[in-house]
Parts: C-alpha cells; sequence; structure tokens
C-alpha cells in the first residue's frame, strides 16, 4: 500500500497553525529552560553535571532522532507519526513540571526530545505536503521561518517572566496546554495518510533492473541499522565535540558506519536519491553554525560585559525576534534568485557591525542597528534554504527531507559552536561568523 498524501483541507490555512505552533513549541523547548537553570539547580539542587544535562538531554536526542524521525513518519504516515511525537512530548513536559528529583527531570528532558524529533520533521512535511509548491508553499514556509525566530525570544521571555511570578516548573507547564491544542487541531484538521507498504512498493518498481528502481523505497519498514548507527554516531559527536574528544572519535567512525551500510542496504535510511538536496543542507548545517552562535554569545555580550539581566537580554532582543518574524513572512511571498545572496550579505553585514561589540556600549547605538539587519538577513535565509532543501523531492520522502534539514541545523550549530567557544570574545566569535556568512553567500550562488 502505497503512502497517500494527507487529504487537502477547505480551511486553506488554519491547519498551518497548528503546524506552525508545533514548530514554535520545538524552538521555545530549547530556549524557555535556559534563564530557568538557575532556579531549577536551587530546587533540585542540582550539580553542574546535572545542571548541563537538563538542556543537553534534550538537545542531544532531538538532534540525533530527527533524521530516524522524519523517515518514520514517510514510512506509517506522517499524521501517525506527528500525533504520537505531539502527544509524547505533552506528557514528557508534564512530566519535566512534576519531577521530584534530577534524575526524573534529566529522563523527561531526553523523552521530550524524542517527542520533538517526531513532531518537527513531521510538521514540517505536513506543511510541503498540504501547500504543494508555488506561492502557497512560500507563504507557508514563510509562516513557519517567522514562528521559529519568534520562538527563541518568547522562549527567554517567557522563561524570565514565568520563573520569576511562578517558579521554574512554570516554564515546562506551560508548554503542556499549547502541545495538547496543536494535537487536538491536527487530528481534527488536518487528514490521515496512510502508511507506505511493502507490496505496492514493490509493485511500483521498474522491471528493467534500473538503477533508478533500486532507488526508490522497497518496504514499509526503518532502516533498523542505519537508524542505529546514524542516532548513537550523532550523539556521540555532538556531545564529543564539548567533552572527552576519543568520544567525538567514536562518533565519527560510527557516522562512517552509517555511510557504508547505507550502500549495502536495499531500502536505506538516507538513500541515494536524497543527494538533489544535498547542497542546501550543507548550507544550512553552517547557517545552523551561524544561528547557534549568535544566540550563543548574544546574550553573554549583554550580561557579562554590558551588565544586563536577564529579562532585560530577552526584552533588547524583541526587535531581532520581530525582524526575522516580518523578513520571513515577507520572503516566503517574494521569488528570485538574489534573494538569498542578498539577504546573507545583509546579515554579514550586520554580524560584522556587532562584532565591536564595545564595552561601554549601548542598545540604541550598538545593539539595535545590527540586530535588525541579522534579523532580516535570517529570515531571508531561513525560509530559502528551507525551501531549496524540499525542491525536487518526493512527496514519499517529504518526511525524510524534514527530518535532513532540521538534522542539518542542529548538528551544524553544534559542531559550529564548539569551535566559535575557543575564540577569546564573542567579538571574534560574531566575526567568525560574519565570515561564515559569507561563505555560505560564495556556495549558495548557483543554488539561490
Amino acid at each position: 500500500m502505497t503512502r497517500t498524501a494527507p487529504q487537502r483541507t477547505p480551511l486553506g490555512w488554519t491547519p498551518l497553525a497548528a503546524l506552525a505552533t508545533a514548530q514554535f513549541l520545538v524552538v521555545l523547548s530549547t530556549s524557555i529552560v535556559n534563564v530557568a537553570l538557575p532556579g531549577i539547580r536551587t530546587g533540585l539542587d542540582l550539580s553542574d553535571t546535572g545542571q548541563a544535562w537538563t538542556v543537553n538531554a534534550y538537545v542531544l536526542v532531538f538532534g540525533a532522532l530527527l533524521l530516524p524521525g522524519g523517515r518514520a513518519g514517510d514510512v506509517h504516515g506522517l499524521r501517525r507519526v506527528f500525533l504520537f511525537g505531539t502527544g509524547l512530548f505533552a506528557l514528557s513536559a508534564l512530566g519535566a513540571a512534576l519531577a521530584p528529583t534530577a534524575v526524573v527531570l534529566i529522563v523527561c528532558r531526553a523523552v521530550q526530545g524524542i517527542g520533538a524529533a517526531l513532531l518537527a520533521p513531521t510538521a514540517l512535511a505536513l506543511v510541503l505536503t498540504l501547500y504543494p509548491a508555488g506561492r502557497r508553499r512560500g507563504v507557508a514556509l514563510g509562516v513557519w521561518g517567522a514562528v521559529s525566530g519568534a520562538g527563541g525570544a518568547a522562549g527567554v521571555l517567557l522563561s524570565g517572566l514565568l520563573t520569576s511570578l511562578y517558579g521554574w516548573r512554570a516554564v515546562f507547564v506551560v508548554m503542556v496546554p499549547l502541545a495538547l491544542v496543536v494535537l487536538v487541531a491536527t487530528w481534527l484538521l488536518v487528514g490521515a495518510d496512510r502508511p507506505r507498504g511493502g507490496s505496492q512498493a514493490s509493485a511500483d518498481r521498474p522491471r528493467d533492473g534500473s538503477q533508478a528502481s533500486a532507488d526508490r523505497p522497497r518496504s514499509g519498514s526503518l532502516d533498523a541499522p542505519g537508524t542505529v548507527t546514524v542516532t548513537a554516531g550523532l550523539v556521540a559527536l555532538t556531545y564529543g565535540l564539548s567533552g572527552p574528544w576519543p568520544i567525538a572519535v567514536l562518533g565519527l567512525a560510527l557516522l562512517g558506519v552509517f555511510v557504508v551500510l547505507q550502500r549495502r542496504s536495499a531500502d536505506p535510511l538516507l538513500p541515494a536519491r536524497m543527494s538533489v538536496v544535498a547542497v542546501p543542507n550543507v548550507l544550512m548545517a553552517l547557517l545552523g553554525a551561524v544561528w547557534l552562535g549568535l544566540f550563543y554569545f548574544l546574550p553573554l555580550y549583554q550580561q557579562r560585559t554590558l551588565g544586563y539581566s536577564p529579562l532585560a537580554a530577552g526584552l533588547t532582543q524583541l526587535p531581532l525576534a520581530l525582524m526575522i518574524t516580518l523578513s520571513s513572512w515577507v520572503t516566503g511571498k517574494i521569488s528570485g534568485r538574489p534573494v538569498l545572496p542578498v539577504g546573507l550579505a545583509v546579515l554579514a553585514a550586520g554580524l560584522a557591525w556587532l562584532s565591536r561589540t564595545p564595552p561601554d556600549g549601548s542598545f540604541p547605538v550598538d545593539l539595535l542597528g545590527p540586530t535588525l539587519l541579522i534579523g532580516l538577513g535570517l529570515g531571508v535565509a531561513f525560509v530559502r534554504l528551507t525551501a531549496l532543501a524540499s525542491t525536487g523531492v518526493a512527496a514519499t520522502d517529504n518526511g525524510l527531507a524534514g527530518g535532513l534539514v532540521n538534522a542539518s541545523r542542529q548538528l551544524g550549530g553544534a559542531i559550529g559552536l564548539s569551535f566559535l567557544t575557543l575564540l577569546p570574545s564573542p567579538g571574534a566569535a560574531f566575526a567568525a561568523c560574519a565570515a561564515l556568512t559569507l561563505l555560505v553567500s560564495a556556495l549558495s550562488t548557483r543554488k539561490a
């Protein structure tokens, strides 16, 4: 039985609102915990290691499972996997809110990462399926980029506000009703799709033994060896880059085994046909390093050098978030080859301006201008690269495409940040991000 697309709905953009809210939750759950960490540490008597793992348990599991999570949607049905992931996300958020010990909290955060890895790529795949190529897809991806930008700033602001008023547990409680609303809305608004089965997939294969036939989906099951090796490899690599280097080497070795297995598998997790989006995913990985580097070093500069409180740092990032939101939305409505290179040039200019990082800097003079440029460029780049990362992909691979572009961004961010933290100052990190953005611009000229 071949997987059929979710039925198109006459409700227009309403399903997009539910799916975009899911993406907002994924971004929110990454950023909302950071400001609350001191309160969590006091409340559960966390050690330094426990505090780090409150964040890492979510980030590592989420990033490592994005690729198999997206493929699971292609195999078992996009809506089914999305609903399961959203339910798991809600339950684990509730578990984190009620956690009596640090161990329970960390386990719940890891489970929340599993839920996010299932819902994030399938949500994007559902958007790609419901809104086919053309202006409607452009608008949908513009909204997607807008909520991604808004989620980061909302996490900082909500965390400071909720922690001050209700304590650290509130940062997890707030995600539960939002996830439940997404769950119910998607159930009602998005039609079910049928999982891909083995018999029809085999029947659809040409009988001439051509490579094209060999590269088509052959079964309705996940590539278990590929899933295990890529997941373990990504976890080890990401963890090892910020910890013991032999673990990073082990991660690289496991990823090498994954590549070998993919070449030999009859139905690989990452088939050769996905090479059509190889370049956009490499560019997204580089952009992920810029994105994560910016949001790591900007609060450090604001709080350590300029003396801002966490809440003040969040408030002064509002123009950045609003510009990302606005530029993402507008970019979804326009097209043309120059759009991506121009956006990247604006992003590089903003990062170069920000790299000055004067010790006595003020918000109106030294932060507002560069962050507006950065927000404009990031919104354009994120939407355009997401669109390119799905161009030429068959509908039956939409889940895999969604998982791949998300994984590229996460892994690129983790690897990039591990190198950026070796630099002597936030200013040097912003300058490096500007140079990296110019590299992305140079590589994107043929794909824009």
